[in-house]
């Protein structure tokens, strides 16, 4: 997949795709029907796998599903319709009789959601590990590199370029486990028309069950299992798996963002202290040759701005969530997802390569500081508060280092960078 509105989409690949959600419509289909067969509510005739139902299903078919949406105001009523009718051709008329039996569109599509997010979140988490170990190895690397502290875009107080990333590896290890959270505890959704699995719980008890009603729970928790989800109550207008999943998401590109920023800074002609990996053509200008555009980190920078609106749109639309099931909230959440989901993932893998090809001026970091004027003036500021009675300055221990290095002066920055970078 590639959009000419959003550079590098390709690097998300097949990641929530109008593919990858008609195939995890698809896979609750199929799991729902081997879950009634396997507790004894349909026979066995009915279960239909995954691959059957996608067998032979071609670009015109999927064309045909998104035209025919519209009229239902989702996808699954074509979708449906479109694989009973090949059940049949193949001779399978139990299995097309008792497809989608007991399930609402929204139940099929909100697991599409979840499994598209899974695969969305475990291709983060990879994408997140490759960024914690390149920030891990530049913190050490460079816990001792000398560089300007800076305030409010003013130089402060020497710094070090591995308490710099060291910074970084804190937010990213944050959102690493945001990620995984979200991942581990993603549910099915299995309600039927309103919540309540009426229709299966009726079916349970016209085939004599003892205890219908859980037997119907355990066919939805059978499915849920099937498709590697967490077995939940219905969730229909209890939108937190979606706002959770995209909150993790605009977590890690907040993340992402905080180092994206640190970069184009360092990386100005008047700053100079860091640069981008080089790649043909990477940060080329079309009018002025002489450039280098840090294109990594503008593009990374450019999902942090747009990602908290994405998840602010989930989270109106889970306030907006009415009734049993909603109109036009829960529709809002598809799409917002999708592009949340994929930016997510590209901006992570934009951040991987630039973290882990970042190149160091450690000289100029060195002149900088060293140069800078007034950098140590609050350690001079604090020896003053010790002065004795007669005006002298408070005494300075022997083994301290020469009095106008800055090395002299960086607080606690080892402990924090051993913190940091430990597993």
């Amino acid at each position: 997949m590639s959009d000419l509105f959003w550079p590098g989409d390709e690097r998300a690949g097949a990641l929530f795709t109008d593919a990858a959600l008609l195939e995890g419509m698809v896979a609750m289909e199929a799991a729902w029907s081997a879950a009634l067969a396997a507790r004894g509510l349909a026979p066995a005739a009915a279960v239909v796998s995954a691959d059957e139902l996608l067998d032979g299903l071609t670009p015109d078919d999927m064309a045909g599903v998104v035209v025919s949406a519209e009229a239902g105001g989702d996808p699954v009523v074509p979708l449906v319709a479109m694989l009973r009718n090949r059940l049949v051709a193949a001779g399978r008329d139990e299995a097309a009789h008792w497809l989608h039996q007991g399930l609402s569109g929204q139940d099929v599509v909100d697991t599409a959601l979840m499994i598209c997010a899974g695969t969305t979140l475990r291709r983060l988490e990879i994408e997140l590990g490759v960024q914690v170990t390149a920030i891990t190895a530049l913190a050490g690397a460079h816990r001792g590199t000398l560089m300007v502290g800076r305030t409010v875009t003013q130089h402060a107080v020497p710094t070090t370029f591995g308490a710099r990333a060291a910074g970084w590896l804190a937010g990213v290890k944050d959102a690493r486990a945001s990620v995984a959270f979200a991942h581990s505890i993603l549910p099915a959704q299995v309600g039927g028309t309103a919540g309540t699995l009426a229709a299966t719980v009726e079916l349970a008890r016209l085939r004599g069950v003892r205890d219908p009603v859980d037997v119907a729970s355990r066919v939805a928790a059978d499915a849920a299992a099937t498709l590697g989800l967490q077995p939940s109550p219905p969730w229909f207008t209890s939108r937190f798996p979606v706002t959770r999943v995209g909150d993790a998401l605009a977590t890690a590109c907040s993340a992402m963002g905080h180092v994206a920023a640190d970069v184009v800074t360092l990386t100005r002609p008047e700053v100079a202290e860091v640069s981008e990996p080089v790649a043909p053509g990477r940060g080329d200008s079309s009018t002025t040759p002489h450039q280098q555009v840090p294109v990594l980190a503008t593009l990374v920078r450019r999902a942090a701005i747009t990602a908290p609106g994405l998840a602010a749109t989930l989270h109106t639309a889970a306030g907006m969530a009415n009734d049993e099931r909603s109109d036009g909230a829960w529709h809002a959440e598809w799409a917002t997802l999708r592009d949340l989901a994929r930016r997510t993932v590209v901006a992570a893998s934009h951040l991987g390569e630039l973290v882990s090809g970042l190149r160091v001026d450690v000289v100029t970091m060195g002149e900088r500081v060293r140069g800078a004027e007034g950098v140590l003036r609050e350690r001079d500021a604090v020896r003053l508060l010790l002065e004795g009675g007669d005006g002298a300055p408070a005494s300075v221990p022997d083994d301290a280092p020469a009095d106008g290095d800055p090395a002299a002066y960086l607080g606690i920055i080892d402990p924090v960078v051993d913190q940091r970078i430990k597993p």
